[in-house]
């Protein structure tokens, strides 16, 4: 089985690092034409220094309708739309005040909303495409440490699952990806404390699952590059028969029968 991607393009979104980077690396490695994104230059540039090749890339915050704006007048056409972009931030519930609601909203929810009303009619015109949101196993198996977190991402599959009904029929897919935990950046950071301590990050990473996601069967966290594989797979011509699902890369970590 090859995936071939040539002459397609794919913009990965929150794409200077972690998922987003590896999920970016793996397009291009299959033939895509990738353009990335971040909130700054400096990160932008050093992703496509690491990228190489044809790869492009924006600065835009795009957890903003200005943002959203501003890219597609740069980028008016994509054949492939992973949206990645998304922020975590464990906080009680009860701390957790009407401002960060609403930035969890509106980067992980409808920086996705805006990108599928402006890629994915012209994706349907041509006949082919596909889009894609990273969502997380917490849309199901919700964290009692950032409910407002999970909240978001049961509306990105919510999402996907909608649109690709929208879509039926035009040969453009629509899925969303559900990864555990993974070795990203940001779970870098949150393990920060444990990995001072003396731990190593994989040590740590394995410890978090075993306490706060018992149910895993895989007893770690996922590397970047496993959930990329799978992003992929769904961006590929090999997924042609793969639209509306909300596909795991979670370890086993939700605890129901899909």
């Amino acid at each position: 089985m090859k995936i071939d991607l040539s002459g397609k393009s794919a913009l990965v979104t929150g794409s200077t690092g972690g998922i987003g980077f590896a999920i970016a690396r793996g397009l291009q490695e299959a033939g895509a034409v990738v353009v990335i994104n971040g909130r700054t230059e400096a990160k932008v540039d050093a992703a496509l220094a690491q990228l190489g090749g044809p790869a492009r890339g924006h600065a835009i915050d795009l957890g903003t309708p200005e943002g959203a704006k501003e890219l597609v007048a740069r980028e008016p056409s994509f054949d492939i739309v992973v949206n990645n972009l998304g922020i975590f931030q464990p906080l009680d519930f009860f701390d957790a005040d009407d401002a960060v609601w609403e930035s969890h909203w509106q980067v992980n929810v409808m920086t996705g909303v805006r990108l599928a009303r402006a890629y994915l009619p012209d994706m349907a015109t041509r006949g082919w495409g596909r889009m894609l949101f990273l969502a997380s196993e917490s849309a199901f198996n919700i964290p009692v440490e950032m409910i407002h977190y999970g909240v978001s991402k049961t509306a990105d599959v919510s999402l996907a699952r909608g649109l690709a009904k929208r879509m039926a029929g035009t040969g453009v897919t629509v899925n969303s990806i559900l990864p555990g935990p993974t070795l990203s950046e940001g779970v870098a950071e949150m393990l920060k404390s444990e990995t001072a301590a003396g731990k190593s990050l994989e040590e740590a990473g394995a410890a978090f699952v075993r306490e706060h996601r018992p149910s895993s069967l895989l007893r770690r966290p996922a590397t970047v590059d496993e959930v990329a594989n799978m992003a992929v797979y769904l961006a590929s011509p090999l997924a042609s028969a793969t639209t509306g699902a909300a596909l795991r890369v979670d370890g086993g970590t939700i605890d129901f029968i899909t």
